[in-house]
């Protein structure tokens, strides 16, 4: 099964021993041959054509293995997708939503709102795009990319610790130039969660399906495909222009990064 065709993913894997114990018990069931992607899709197709509600209580997960030991990056599933909806609802007219918007589901909302209140997801998705302040919080030589099957693709791994220290200097920045505004509040936003986890934590970004289309506008542009994406030092220039007083230097880098990804968006309108 190829990845989600349009959606990046940045997940937290958190020591399996900082879980509670019968979550412990059970993410260590998963073998690291299982293909937890692949399922993870799998299920979230099922609930699109059958509108089947998630109950997280038998939900899956993603692991690690690192230095012998275990991590896992629950798929949080109820969680992304209650906010998900409460994201679609702000765009939509009060009026309007509930023809959007099932009863039944509504009503499994409030119904499991005390369940999953205290939940935070440790995984979070874009569609069509990447944030910029995703690729900040990595570096070049943390990037793994190639060819699995008839699939490009594109991993970065760092520790939390490394991802919290860059985004606060993103932030730092970021303020510095611009003040407070949107994208201030977004780098914040991400140094607070990545503040709930476990300190010993990695944080992946999967390029997931995106890595294809990448590839293609890469390739058909001359430039050699996925292996000549530089969105990371694209963004590391740009923030260490901001850092230094250099206009040129960070609109050279963020002028690159959005060229590349506005190509890459513009497969959602494509005919």
């Amino acid at each position: 099964m190829q990845p989600t065709p349009y959606v990046a993913s940045l997940r937290i894997y958190e020591p399996v021993d900082s879980f509670e114990v019968q979550d412990q018990a059970r993410w260590s069931q998963i073998t690291f041959e299982a293909k937890t992607h692949a399922e993870e899709q799998k299920r979230a197709l099922i609930r699109i054509i059958t509108c089947e509600l998630q109950n997280f209580k038998t939900d899956g997960a993603h692991v690690l293995a690192h230095h012998g030991k275990l991590y896992v990056s629950p798929w949080s599933t109820m969680t992304r997708c209650w906010a998900a909806l409460d994201a679609f609802k702000l765009t939509l007219p009060q009026s309007v939503v509930g023809y959007f918007i099932p009863i039944a589901v509504e009503k499994s909302i409030r119904e499991q709102t005390k369940i999953i209140e205290d939940k935070v997801s440790h995984i979070l998705t874009s569609n069509w795009s990447i944030p910029p302040r995703w690729f900040a919080i990595f570096h070049p030589e943390e990037r793994l990319r190639g060819q699995s099957g008839d699939s490009p693709f594109t991993i970065v791994r760092t520790s939390i610790a490394k991802a919290k220290t860059r985004a606060l200097f993103t932030h730092e920045a970021v303020f510095s130039a611009f003040g407070q505004g949107p994208v201030e509040a977004e780098i914040s936003e991400l140094i607070a969660w990545m503040e709930i986890f476990d300190k010993d934590s990695i944080v992946e970004l999967d390029y997931g399906g995106l890595a294809f289309y990448l590839d293609r506008v890469l390739s058909c542009n001359g430039e050699g495909g996925i292996a000549a994406d530089t969105s990371i030092e694209d963004v590391n220039t740009s923030v260490a222009g901001l850092a230094s007083g250099d206009a040129v230097l960070a609109g050279r880098g963020y002028e690159l990064l959005v060229s590349r990804w506005r190509r890459v968006a513009s497969f959602e309108s494509a005919n």
